[in-house]
């Protein structure tokens, strides 16, 4: 009898090492390690100036202390961006758009502007100041949402309400719904 169980002592071990090694093979693989999708930027470019022309005059020029770059052509400028918009011939500034937050959304050709956006047309001596500003590049645009306060300041006045559509340049511009028209010297004294 003893030398049976020698026999199959060795086998037996074996035979057990590998019955446990089938058992664990056959067991569902949880903790197998999971996919993880990057979505982040794919690239990084800090103090970016961008130029756009059309028939090789100069049309805008963006320029941000950093940008980021995504797989579907998103870019982002979580430091901010400035964009100068030119007058045909590419020579004169005829507006520049200021904000501390931008994204461009490439599939629409906007620009999405945020926190303390400053629009400024140079020849007219216009400026707006709100929160939140759509800039369309193919339909050459600016807007905000409806409910979006706006403050539009000219040499002689001040025009305050909600939501705003102008040409690109911002010679031209209505609110929506418009709240108050102040003189500049009774805006200053209101602190409006």
């Amino acid at each position: 009898m003893r030398r049976l169980g020698a026999k199959w002592g060795g086998r037996g071990a074996a035979c057990l090492l590998l019955v446990g090694l089938l058992a664990a093979g056959c067991q569902k693989k949880d903790d197998a390690v999971k996919r993880i999708i990057y979505n982040g930027p794919l690239f990084e470019t800090e103090n970016v100036v961008t130029l756009l022309s059309d028939s090789a005059r100069l049309h805008i020029r963006l320029t941000a202390p950093l940008e980021q770059i995504f797989e579907n052509s998103d870019r982002l400028y979580p430091k901010g961006a400035i964009v100068t918009v030119y007058d045909k011939p590419g020579k004169i500034v005829v507006n520049t758009i200021k904000a501390k937050w931008a994204k461009f959304d490439n599939a629409k050709q906007l620009y999405i502007l945020r926190g303390a956006v400053k629009v400024a047309n140079v020849p007219e001596q216009q400026q707006l100041d709100t929160e939140e500003l759509f800039y369309n590049l193919s339909q050459q645009k600016i807007y905000t949402d409806s409910a979006m306060f706006v403050r539009v300041q000219t040499p002689t006045e001040v025009l305050t309400g909600n939501g705003l559509t102008a040409n690109q340049d911002f010679s031209r511009y209505g609110i929506h719904q418009p709240k108050g028209v102040f003189s500049l010297a009774e805006a200053q004294r209101l602190g409006k």
